[in-house]
């Protein structure tokens, strides 16, 4: 139970330590107005870079690597379709889209019409 408790407690000092040095990031391309702004974005680069470091090596970070590993295991198996089968039904797709249109389109004409008749306008 005890060990449960340092690693969670170890955690979240690496979540505040992450935080802090993505903020001492943005805080340096604040500060340093003077340096020239390329120099600044490195700060900021840096600030995410280390930030995502130190998140890393903790448990949501390894429990992310996992995901991101199996994820891109699974994403070897995917079958993606011909340049051909995406034409085909981008244009199935975009022809849908037009039908529905030009439907709810003559729905609205025809309320349109009702609502001005009941008015007696």
């Amino acid at each position: 139970m005890n060990t449960k408790a340092e690693q969670s407690a170890g955690d979240i000092l690496k979540y505040v330590a992450a935080v802090l040095l993505v903020a001492a990031g943005v805080f340096g391309f604040y500060w340093f107005d003077q340096w020239p702004g390329g120099i600044r974005a490195l700060l900021v680069v840096g600030g995410l870079v280390l930030g995502a470091a130190v998140f890393m090596v903790s448990h949501k970070g390894v429990q992310t690597r996992e995901f991101l590993s199996e994820s891109h295991f699974e994403l070897r198996k995917v079958v993606w379709p011909t340049r051909q089968e995406a034409m085909r039904t981008t244009w199935v797709v975009v022809l849908a889209v037009v039908i529905l249109s030009l439907i709810l389109a003559g729905f609205d004409v025809v309320i349109q019409a009702a609502v001005k008749w009941l008015l007696g306008r």
